[in-house]
């Protein structure tokens, strides 16, 4: 019986990344009709949140507590996760990003009319608080380096007819427009 149990805990990430995959290629794919929309709960985007993230990161874990605001936890070490995207730190830069360490993020995100924007709002290092110029070089020399086309605080294109997002606590809904 508490085999039963245990293969029942163990499968339930694999469905939700199924389930959040089969979701997500949807979209990607156009395959959904104006006007409906798609949720997608905390347990599928962490299951499939887990599967994207790059050499270097392990235990991502997405957490929305407000509408709007999500947080992202992970244990990230910054010089592996700069290589593994093909970004090649100097030397000052790769002494300090070495190691694994505990990292939070918190953004609010917004959309209408087909695109989004994602404000940082906090971000947390080993307990040590990024903010203001600090926050600004972290993003200059370690995430679009690494990210080049990341959009931080400025409107992006969601495409695939993606009207807007609903960032809720229980799920995010994405609502497919009605224009085609």
């Amino acid at each position: 019986m508490a085999l039963l149990g245990a293969a029942a805990v163990v499968g339930a990430p694999l469905d939700d990344l199924r389930t959040a995959t089969r979701k997500i290629d949807d979209i990607k794919n156009d395959r959904l009709n104006a006007g409906s929309t798609v949720d997608l709960n905390l347990r599928e985007l962490n299951a499939w949140v887990r599967g994207q993230v790059p050499a270097g990161v392990r235990d991502a874990t997405l957490r929305i507590d407000v509408p709007g605001v999500a947080t992202g936890t992970a244990m990230v070490d910054l010089a592996k996760v700069s290589r593994s995207q093909g970004f090649e730190p100097g030397w000052l830069l790769e002494k300090l990003l070495e190691g694994e360490h505990p990292v939070k993020v918190t953004a609010r995100i917004r959309s209408a009319k087909g695109s989004a924007t994602v404000d940082v709002q906090r971000v947390e290092i080993s307990g040590l608080e990024m903010d203001g110029k600090t926050l600004e070089m972290l993003i200059q020399y370690v995430v679009l380096p690494i990210y080049p086309n990341a959009a931080v605080g400025r409107p992006f294109e969601l495409g695939h007819n993606i009207e807007r997002l609903d960032v809720q606590p229980a799920a995010v809904r994405v609502v497919i427009g009605t224009n085609r």
